[in-house]
């Protein structure tokens, strides 16, 4: 763990979705592990509670409201954190939103190009931006927040399938685009998490999307979701920090491209 916490002490990662569950739980490890961090969010009340929360780790943070869709936003941001911090070490492209719950017939078309434009135009405005930072810098290290909703489309989210299918396929282009400026680009793809907030509306959405493939009953639908994964649970946020550190840090170094799955099974 010296080793670890050692590499990344002293180092910057740029946090995006920090306000949220995924983003504040990974922020604050990164932060004991000594890394400074900047947050990035749409939400300015929930980005001030998760610099403070970071601040409390003993390292520098500062946060951003940014709109990751605006192109020129993310530019202004990415040169306000290489000005205040003096350089982005690592990216966590982590902002998200999970859309709509509605068989494809039935899906709102008002839906889907909202999901693609912050999943997938968001995360390559990010990814634009900062690692032509990281090519003057001659290094880098990103990782993406893809979803088990992009290795297998579920059903009744082809929004959030299609633009988490395509984050995969994005990592895997830049990849090999940045292998030649000494920059990784890895990705994770986190299955059933909770409790909390995205446990509770995935079980509610489905529940209402009355589809064959789960109950109109909530408790019911929880479940057939926990029945399907091999561990018989879901995930805790806890779970997923650990590995986007490893995918981050040196213990990865001759890793890229690669999408792993935090999914039970």
């Amino acid at each position: 763990m010296a080793y670890v916490v050692s590499f990344f002490s002293g180092k910057v990662c740029l946090v995006t979705g920090a306000g949220g569950n995924i983003g504040l739980a990974t922020a604050l490890r990164l932060a004991e592990m000594g890394t400074e961090i900047a947050l990035l969010d749409m939400n300015p009340d929930a980005l001030a509670k998760a610099e403070a929360a970071v601040r409390e780790k003993g390292v520098k943070a500062a946060s951003y409201v940014c709109d990751v869709t605006s192109e020129q936003s993310v530019i202004d941001v990415v040169g306000r954190v290489v000005e205040e911090f003096g350089k982005i070490d690592f990216l966590f492209n982590n902002a998200g939103y999970q859309g709509a719950f509605a068989p494809v017939q039935d899906y709102p078309s008002e839906d889907f190009p909202r999901v693609l434009s912050i999943n997938v135009t968001g995360a390559f405005h990010v990814m634009k931006a900062v690692s032509r930072h990281m090519i003057e810098n001659g290094y880098g290290s990103i990782v993406n927040t893809a979803s088990m909703a992009g290795v297998k489309g579920p059903p009744n989210m082809a929004a959030y399938g299609a633009s988490k299918g395509a984050i995969i396929a994005l990592t895997e282009t830049a990849a090999q685009d940045l292998a030649p400026y000494n920059i990784r680009v890895n990705a994770i793809s986190p299955g059933y998490m909770g409790p909390g907030f995205m446990w509770d509306r995935q079980v509610e959405l489905q529940a209402k999307a009355n589809t064959q493939y789960f109950s109109t009953n909530p408790e019911e639908v929880s479940k057939q979701m926990i029945g399907s994964v091999p561990m018989r649970r879901y995930g805790d946020i806890s779970e997923i920090p650990g590995v986007v550190a490893f995918l981050l840090g040196d213990d990865s170094s001759f890793m890229t491209g690669v999408n792993l799955e935090i999914s039970g099974g």
